[in-house]
């Protein structure tokens, strides 16, 4: 439970769901975690659960569709622990409007942009020189198949996360003299209660995948040393759903 012993990182949406259980098991595997999330009862239960487990993390309320809370957030964390090793991107605005390609209006593009891929960038670029000084960074960005696959009615989301994948590829390639692997993971997880009636995907496995068994681990391995030689890489932990859009 070592693989990121002296690694510093942050994770973002980490009060609930992918990214508390990426924040979680971070922390069990001996990183700083920075726990951000936009809702302060959220960071402050995750760090608690993290710090009563004997980890160490810091939690950042911060709302990363604004530049000036990213900035901010950015300056506590290395204030905090020295420096970032690790990025993930994984917040997204649950708010943000979904709609079909006829009836998508600028208004709702613009909004999943700006949670998704325009934050992503800031980011990026915020933490890219504590990235570069640590000599192994680590970009895990959070793309989703729904774009892959076109999902009906998710017109602006499916947009925003294809972009995300070419920030990433981009991003790979320009960062790659630094030591910085940038990925995505295209997930497909159950990250609402066990009480909603949804009934299970038509992928090969036949199940939604859960955070903390299914997603956190990949994740974890695109942080750690053992993926030093992938960048660029969409991961898919999905059940095997890409067979679909592959053919």
């Amino acid at each position: 439970m070592d693989r990121l012993n002296g690694k510093v990182a942050i994770v973002t949406g980490a009060g609930r769901g992918i990214g508390r259980a990426t924040a979680k098991l971070f922390a069990a595997e001996g990183a700083k975690v920075a726990v951000l999330s936009l809702t302060p009862a959220n960071v402050d239960a995750v760090v608690t659960s993290i710090q009563e487990a004997g980890g160490t993390a810091i939690g950042v309320p911060c709302d990363v569709s604004s530049g000036d809370q990213v900035s901010a957030a950015v300056d506590k964390v290395v204030a905090a622990f020295g420096g970032i090793d690790i990025l993930v991107n994984n917040a997204f605005d649950p708010t943000a409007p979904f709609s079909s390609i006829l009836d998508l209006s600028v208004t709702q593009l613009q909004r999943n942009f700006e949670a998704g891929p325009i934050a992503y960038l800031r980011t990026m670029q915020l933490c890219y020189p504590h990235l570069k000084a640590s000599d192994a960074g680590r970009v895990i960005n959070f793309g989703s198949m729904a774009g892959v696959l076109g999902l009906v009615g998710y017109g602006p989301y499916n947009m925003a996360k294809e972009a995300v994948r070419a920030l990433t590829r981009t991003a790979a390639r320009e960062w790659a003299s630094d030591n910085i692997t940038v990925n995505n993971v295209l997930p497909l997880a159950e990250t609402w209660g066990p009480e909603a009636n949804v009934p299970p995907p038509s992928n090969p496995l036949g199940r939604f995948g859960t955070p903390e068994d299914d997603i956190a681990p990949v994740v974890l391995f695109l942080a750690s040393k053992d993926a030093q030689f992938l960048t660029g890489y969409s991961l898919t932990p999905d059940g095997g759903s890409i067979i679909d859009s592959a053919r």
